[in-house]
């Protein structure tokens, strides 16, 4: 088969069920899982077609933060929640949480089509939806407008591109988790290679993707972005691209001014001129692709292990809530004192010395486009010392590689 066929394709692949190596894994899960999460219908005109799910506690702070999750593909509301822990950080600290979910019969395999024109751009499809959703939360739970924030994994981590791009005046920040720049993609041939080879782009013309998405002229959402350093699903380097993406947005200079060490892994943080760490970047060292897990600062785990949710000795979850500044506050349970503090400061005044950390840039298989299915995918370990970073990148026979990955999919012989 030519790769112009492979490629046209491809183009069909939302209407193929059973693709996903995961596709049953989130219907499972809502079967089998008792859920906080509560489903609201009648938001608004909803022309993405998306459900809405939500939780909110019982100790809602007064004028609440609200977090907005986007799973990734082949999951569920209700199992990325209980795998990333959303819903037990916002009964500790009292924000709502809203997780928009996908439907099948937009996306086979369950992920949000960050990629297409119709639902990524403002007042359009699916970022639409959930833009509706968040002024439902806002109306009925008298939400901080001030405080709205969203995140997400993979597929959802490039849809919440797509949300702080096409509406940067309703978040405050946002945190992309194994996700790619917004813009880079307005078709599926477009999408597979930003995946497998996201090709670096100048600054200046990622910023413009973000600066032209709206009229917007004020001030921008923080970003918080990770990514692991083994991801063969979505290439490392998408990390590179989003932060560059947003410094150019802040108007920051590309050299980090500070880099240090959190729970075994390098982060570099950038903050504006009041002293505000606005970019900041985690790399998870020899992680495959998914949301690391770990123990978090006040010694509780949010989350459980499982399918693209890795133990690697970090909560992403409560450091993101951290960088959003939902962690400060009521009902946070007790912590146990540490003989030393493993969080890298955000002064100007107080640096740590930098280090780097690998990113590898081996392009992956078209067989684990969506995700990687390998059990050592999803048991990654931490590296304890990170090495040089690595600007290697291989060049990808891509006819062979589809062909070879679809006959073992078993679609084409």
């Amino acid at each position: 088969m030519s790769l112009a066929k492979n490629i046209e394709f491809l183009r069909h692949l939302p209407k193929l069920h059973g693709f996903s190596a995961l596709e049953g894994f989130g219907r499972g899960a809502r079967r089998g899982i008792r859920s906080p999460l509560v489903e609201t219908e009648g938001f608004g005109t909803n022309p993405g077609d998306l459900r809405m799910f939500s939780y909110v506690p019982d100790s809602l702070q007064p004028a609440p933060a609200l977090v907005v999750v986007l799973h990734g593909c082949g999951q569920t509301a209700t199992a990325y929640d209980l795998g990333a822990g959303w819903s037990t950080l916002a009964k500790h600290y009292g924000f709502a949480l809203l997780m928009p979910e996908q439907q099948p019969s937009n996306n086979a395999n369950g992920c949000f089509n960050w990629f297409s024109p119709q639902d990524s751009k403002r007042g359009r499809g699916e970022a639409s939806s959930i833009r509706q959703m968040i002024a439902r939360m806002v109306s009925d739970h008298r939400i901080d407008k001030h405080r709205v924030f969203v995140t997400g994994l993979s597929a959802g981590g490039a849809m919440t591109s797509v949300m702080l791009a096409t509406y940067p005046e309703v978040f405050a920040g946002g945190a992309i988790i194994a996700g790619l720049p917004y813009g880079v993609a307005s078709n599926v041939r477009e999408a597979l290679n930003g995946m497998f080879q996201s090709p670096a782009r100048p600054a200046r013309e990622l910023g413009d993707l973000v600066r032209n998405a709206s009229k917007h002229r004020g001030s921008w959402p923080k970003v918080s972005v990770w990514h692991g350093s083994a991801d063969r699903t979505v290439n490392p380097a998408n990390a590179d691209e989003i932060v560059k993406q947003w410094l150019d947005v802040h108007q920051l200079p590309s050299a980090p001014m500070s880099e240090g060490i959190v729970d075994g892994y390098p982060r570099q943080i950038w903050w504006n001129a009041d002293g505000e760490t606005v970019v900041e970047s985690y790399t998870i060292t020899d992680m495959a692709h998914g949301t690391p897990l770990g123990t978090a600062e006040n010694d509780q785990r949010y989350g459980t292990q499982g399918a693209f949710l890795i133990e690697a000795g970090i909560s992403s979850s409560y450091h993101i809530a951290n960088f959003f500044g939902l962690t400060a506050g009521m009902r946070q349970p007790e912590k146990i004192a540490k003989p030393a503090a493993r969080a890298a400061v955000e002064s100007p005044s107080a640096r740590l010395i930098p280090l780097a950390s690998p990113i590898s840039t081996s392009v992956p298989g078209l067989g684990k486009i969506w995700w990687p299915s390998t059990a050592a995918d999803q048991t990654s370990k931490p590296s304890p010392k990170p090495q040089p970073r690595q600007k290697q990148r291989r060049m990808l026979d891509v006819g062979a590689v589809i062909t070879r990955a679809l006959t073992a999919a078993g679609l084409m012989k």
